[in-house]
């Protein structure tokens, strides 16, 4: 059996690379900080003799005159986050139970007694600054709330007529009274009141109340973590009609792996084959389940059907010896998987099989995206799953001509030289060989590394502008579709010749008007219908696209969009910018070691009464209820809404997520991921345990597919219209708008979600602009609809790090878990940058290294290794490793960052870095600054004027 499978537990990796050395570094250099202390007064002395301006604390008070040109000022002066307001976030009024959220959310704040609490060092603080506010619902009343228990807290909030107290009378099967729910905790979110802090997003999600003894057994992984399964409501209403006056969305987040291997899951495996399954609804049994008649039979607690038990559940076939029941991982964890007996294949494991479509059109070969590509692939045979010695290669190309590669076995007595066999007819190609066009990886290995040696040189010389692509593929479908596989496309140019041609569509004079949706638009029918052609055959394609220029990105993602794969644009590529080919080099080297799930199914089954009624993601929705996927990625999320048809009468309602799958050794396995959620007739217990992580990403699907349907401007006005109607709804529903004199009301489990939607219209997908070409956009929706919870949150609400003046543990190795301290985050708004300042900002796929322009040289050669700051170079780079403390953690900083794996998900992208300058490149400052989601950069309105006119709305 695998290890243990820990519910949320930290991936092993949560460190900095891949061997801990840097991490031995800086611990012996963490006795050091006291003079990295004095450092940092240093450049705050230095800064105030340069005249700076004023003092930006962490967590975003402003001293007057601390604003600069270069940042727009919000429209409401002083919006701004008091420090005292921080601290003691209440845990949702449940503080007793356990923390379901990210485990990783104390590390990343350790020992920081609040936001304002921190030695500052910057400029000197000027007197008569920024005069924080009383918070309307401060942390002591939190406490002392929390003090007279949740019993008193819910009796309080049934005098205001929003409490379990005014529950309607609830049906006799149901005992609502024996649970006691998540409270009502109103705030007031706007900026006289208790507003967002980016802390609020490390929250974890509204806890999971369940009556006592509702799981078989008493273990602590009986229900399914927020890491593979997030619910919109963890507390779901009884009715529809209910649920329809919330105007609350019911919803799952599914992301069914997160980790890229086999070696960091921790998920138990079942591999007795012995699998117990309700005979009517074909639910996988759990630990939600009950049994009968002395344990011979058990009970489905979806349909309440009575199914025998397998007379060999309590056998050890392998051992030969009777095993405890209880300890059976299926009755003990809510995720767990079995290894598939013979009844559930239809035919044999299909082996792995990647096809690689290289692009040699002369942009292909002119950008080193070949030579790049070639030897990537070389490098990695080695971590391309094998262990069975079943995997499979192939390799084609295409220019204006169709080129096969057949590559024989190692022992053969004809020559180890790989053959190019050319196909000029790309209307009805055909393959010219029936063998050595797909081989054994094991048995040819040393003939396919001579021929990716060689690869490049074939083509050096080429001047042929012109790409096939839409035949190649028809070609490669053909090679691969008796068995199905994976095809790894990697192009440089628009496909402009034979099947699936595309014409350049781009038209400046459109974006950022009405017409700019026909962009996003698939131009070729040819896209959609062959990619559901794949599907049905098990082939899955991934698309890594080059261009310098336009590409089309919009058609071609329809490919990875209905076959299970994903779409990696990587804009203006050029390998001979060694930033450019490390990051292509190294996501592609994680791409191919990634042990993907190959013809895949996934499905949803519920409690008698709800149905799955909607999926979004990447995959071909089959029937009403089952998902295809040729292969299943390991770094995507699904969403998956559920329909109330019948009134639920028990005390709590189950949902399971079960994929089939073949693992890449050819072992049919099946993940069963349960869910088990309370169920009320209260609606203030609804919104009290809405999740507001989940909400946003089920409305960024939403978002995506409205944009396509109905342009830009009808998805950003659905946002906006949403988060409108939802504080509308809580205002009549629960009487917060008659709380705190006018000001706007919301649930404090909620308070981040005006913010995220904010951050959801500013986002580059959504965002109106007339400078965002349309690849960029549509490679943008791309990411919206597909990244795991945790990317997707920083992608919607991006990262800000303060580095010049971060506490003296920040950069090192945490002194238990080893883990590099982050410095705290900081809202998106400019009032938290200071000119002399350096700062990190980073949605997860790009990172912005922002150095003001009255940066003292100390910092500047601290950092970068050189006092003149007119020599860093702009733009893409890495930072240099230099004998300084500073560097060091700054260098430790950024890695942690860009490091996706300690976020529990898997993920192989890889942000680059951006240097920008507040003094240099305008170009690049203002690409920065549209990421600050609450100032008003790129024509958008500031977070506090989105707040005012929610509040007009709202109140009006």
């Amino acid at each position: 059996m695998a290890a243990p499978y820990q519910d949320g537990a930290p991936n092993a990796e949560d460190g900095h690379g891949q061997d801990g050395s840097y991490e031995q570094q800086q611990a012996q250099q963490a006795a050091g900080a006291p003079a990295g202390a004095k450092k940092k007064r240093a450049y705050a002395g230095q800064a105030y003799e340069f005249g700076a301006g004023g003092n930006a604390q962490l967590g975003g008070q402003q001293a007057a005159g601390g604003q600069y040109p270069g940042f727009p000022a919000p429209a409401a002066a002083g919006y701004g986050y008091p420090a005292q307001q921080q601290p003691a976030q209440p845990s949702y009024g449940m503080p007793q139970q356990p923390a379901y959220g990210d485990p990783n959310a104390q590390q990343q704040q350790p020992a920081q007694p609040g936001y304002g609490a921190q030695p500052q060092y910057g400029a000197p603080q000027q007197q008569g600054g920024y005069e924080p506010q009383q918070p309307a619902f401060s942390a002591q009343g939190a406490a002392n709330m929390l003090q007279q228990g949740v019993a008193g807290v819910t009796q309080g909030f049934a005098q205001m007529g929003m409490g379990g107290g005014a529950t309607p009378q609830p049906q006799p099967a149901q005992p609502q009274s024996a649970v006691r729910l998540n409270p009502l905790m109103p705030v007031d979110v706007s900026q006289n009141g208790q507003p967002f802090h980016v802390s609020d997003l490390d929250q974890p999600p509204p806890p999971i109340i369940l009556p006592p003894n509702s799981s078989v057994t008493p273990s602590p992984h009986a229900n399914c973590g927020p890491k593979y399964v997030r619910s919109t409501l963890n507390a779901m209403p009884t009715t529809s009609s209910l649920l329809k006056k919330s105007k609350l969305p019911f919803a799952l987040i599914i992301q069914p792996y997160a980790t890229l291997h086999d070696a960091e899951d921790d998920v138990p495996v079942q591999y007795d084959q012995v699998i117990a399954r309700c005979r009517r609804c074909r639910t996988y049994i759990n630990p939600f389940a009950s049994f009968l008649d002395h344990s011979h039979r058990w009970r489905c607690n979806m349909c309440n059907l009575t199914n025998d038990v397998p007379q060999s559940f309590d056998w050890d076939s392998v051992k030969q010896q009777t095993v405890d029941r209880w300890q059976r991982p299926e009755l003990n964890y809510a995720v767990s998987e079995f290894v598939a007996p013979q009844e559930y294949m239809v035919r044999a494991p299909q082996p792995l099989i990647y096809l690689f479509l290289f692009d040699v059109s002369y942009a292909g070969v002119t950008s080193g995206l070949l030579a790049t590509a070639a030897r990537c692939i070389l490098e990695s045979l080695d971590r391309i799953p094998n262990t069975d010695r079943r995997t499979r290669l192939g390799f084609m190309a295409v220019d204006s001509s169709l080129h096969y590669f057949q590559i024989p076995h190692d022992n053969t007595e004809s020559g180890n030289e790989a053959r190019m066999l050319v196909i000029s007819d790309l209307d009805e190609p055909f393959l010219p060989t029936p063998e050595d066009l797909l081989v054994n990886l094991t048995e040819c290995r040393a003939n396919i590394e001579t021929f990716l040696g060689k690869l490049q040189g074939m083509f050096a010389n080429t001047t042929n502008p012109s790409s096939a692509m839409g035949s190649a593929l028809r070609a490669g479908h053909k090679l691969i579709s008796h068995v199905g596989g994976k095809i790894t496309v990697l192009s440089a140019s628009l496909p402009n010749t034979g099947y699936g041609k595309l014409e350049p569509r781009e038209d400046k004079k459109l974006l950022g008007t009405s017409k700019e949706s026909s962009l996003l638009q698939t131009a070729n029918a040819f896209y959609k219908s062959f990619a559901v052609e794949c599907s049905k055959t098990q082939v899955s394609i991934d698309m890594f696209l080059f261009s310098a220029q336009y590409q089309d990105v919009a058609s071609l993602s329809n490919l990875p969009r209905y076959t299970g794969g994903q779409t990696y644009f990587y804009p203006a590529w050029n390998a001979a910018r060694t930033e450019d080919a490390v990051k292509f080099a190294t996501e592609f080297s994680d791409y191919l070691s990634s042990e993907i799930g190959l013809e895949a199914v996934l499905r949803v089954r519920t409690t008698t009464g709800l149905r799955p009624s909607a999926f979004y993601g990447n995959f071909f929705n089959r029937s009403s209820d089952l998902c295809a996927f040729p292969a299943m990625p390991r770094d995507q999320a699904y969403v998956v809404e559920i329909a109330i048809d019948e009134s639920i009468t028990k005390a709590f309602a189950c949902l399971q997520v079960g994929v089939l799958h073949t693992t890449c050794n050819g072992e049919r396995r099946i993940r069963v991921l349960t869910l088990s959620i309370p169920t009320t007739q209260n609606i203030a217990e609804v919104y009290a345990s809405a999740d507001q992580q989940a909400i946003t990403a089920y409305f960024a699907h939403k978002a995506v597919e409205r944009a396509l349907s109905s342009g830009l401007d009808a998805a950003r006005d659905a946002v906006q219209a949403k988060v409108v109607e939802l504080m509308q709804t809580y205002k009549k529903e629960l009487g917060g708008g008659n709380m705190g004199g006018g000001g706007l009301q919301f649930p404090a489990n909620l308070r981040g979600l005006p913010m995220l939607f904010l951050g959801l219209m500013k986002n580059l997908g959504l965002r109106k602009s007339a400078q965002i070409p349309t690849d960029l956009r549509s490679a943008a929706l791309c990411l919206l609809s597909t990244l795991p919870l945790p990317l997707l949150m920083q992608y919607i609400y991006p990262r800000l790090y303060s580095l010049h003046d971060m506490p003296d543990d920040a950069g090192l190795p945490h002194a238990d878990t080893g883990a590099i301290v982050m410095p705290p985050a900081l809202n998106l708004v400019s009032q938290n940058i200071v000119p002399y300042g350096l700062y990190l900002l980073d949605d997860g796929q790009t990172q912005f290294l922002w150095l003001g322009r009255d940066a003292v040289p100390q910092l500047i050669a601290d950092v970068f290794g050189t006092e003149d700051k007119n020599a860093l170079k702009q733009g893409k780079t890495s930072l240099p490793i230099i004998e300084s403390e500073m560097n060091e953690r700054v260098r430790a900083v950024v890695e942690k960052s860009a490091d996706h794996k300690g976020k529990g998900c898997g993920s192989i992208v890889r942000p680059p870095l951006y240097l920008v300058r507040e003094d240099g490149e305008p170009s690049l400052r203002l690409w920065a600054q549209t990421l600050l989601v609450e100032d008003r950069a790129d024509g958008g309105v500031s977070g506090g004027q989105f707040l005012g006119t929610l509040r007009e709305k709202v109140l009006s």
